[in-house]
């Protein structure tokens, strides 16, 4: 259960919610409590309950059980008060209306809205406001749909994949703009399966499975949750039949010439590499990403049984 006086000051405080869909639990007992300010990654696999959290966080899907609440109010009166915006892989805007037109009508319900204008400059759609929605390439739709998320100038941003469907420049502008955002001080939540933009750009990482929160911190806190490093090197011709059983290594992966080893001690490990292997070259030792962490943290333990 949630501390009463903390949730009353958070942007975000989702208290106990539980959902379920026949026999599948899409929330699990989530407790979350967000600060005003804070960038919030939200994480996990498929069916790990992402998008049904988000859904109740938004009000579009209501919760078995447990509460919701966004500045202290409810979901529908902070959305009405223009406090959110967000940004969802579900539903879509007629084809025939141009950028300009959605966000325009997305503004007209709101108390005090940016001009539509600004909006679509700070999505990156201003050279392409009149042309119609339906002829827009997908990285283009999302930037109207970001538009008209932040026409409202919310507090608080939630965004569920915001960049699918964007090349890497695309990806790259999104961010930027975020970034600008995020400077005076917003919220956001944001759902994402590029694991590089959560480590590049939240300040907190929260991880779910089956339903349920499993960690929460920042990214090197996360990371500090797997023990180990990682050796790759170069091994010429080789039998690498030999590195699964060297001392502190846990597993062996063989990728494009090179050999990659996942160490509990990196230490011994290095050191019975070079003594087995005495021709082992490009020697390199790395600390644990992010998504080494969401793999190991996140695998099913019944597939490792």
């Amino acid at each position: 259960m949630l501390n009463v006086s903390a949730a009353d000051g958070a942007a975000v405080s989702l208290d106990r919610l539980h959902k379920r869909f026949g026999e599948v639990r899409a929330a699990d007992g989530v407790d979350l409590l967000i600060a005003p300010g804070e960038v919030v990654a939200l994480l996990g696999p498929n069916g790990a309950g992402k998008t049904t959290t988000m859904e109740m966080l938004l009000g579009l899907t209501t919760p078995d059980s447990g509460t919701v609440r966004l500045f202290g109010r409810t979901p529908r009166r902070a959305t009405a008060d223009g406090l959110v915006g967000a940004m969802l892989q579900s539903g879509g805007f007629l084809d025939e209306m141009t950028g300009r037109e959605i966000v325009r009508v997305m503004a007209a319900q709101y108390p005090r809205p940016l001009k539509a204008d600004e909006a679509l400059r700070r999505a990156g759609m201003a050279e392409h406001a009149r042309l119609r929605y339906g002829g827009l390439s997908g990285g283009q739709k999302q930037r109207v749909r970001f538009a008209a998320a932040l026409v409202c100038d919310p507090d608080l941003l939630v965004l569920d994949e915001p960049t699918v469907a964007m090349d890497v420049r695309g990806r790259h502008d999104f961010w930027s703009a975020m970034r600008e955002y995020t400077a005076a001080g917003r919220t956001v939540v944001f759902a994402t399966h590029y694991l590089a933009e959560a480590q590049d750009f939240a300040d907190r990482v929260v991880l779910m499975r089956r339903g349920r929160i499993i960690a929460d911190g920042s990214v090197a806190e996360i990371v500090s949750k797997v023990d180990g490093r990682t050796i790759t090197a170069e091994i010429g011709d080789a039998d690498p039949g030999p590195l699964r059983t060297l001392p502190g290594v846990s597993s062996v992966e063989q990728r494009a010439g090179q050999v990659v080893l996942h160490c509990l001690d990196s230490d011994t490990a290095l050191r019975s590499l070079v003594d087995a292997f005495p021709l082992a070259h490009a020697i390199t030792v790395t600390a644990m990403t992010l998504e080494d962490a969401f793999v190991a943290l996140t695998a099913d333990p019944a597939e490792g049984a």
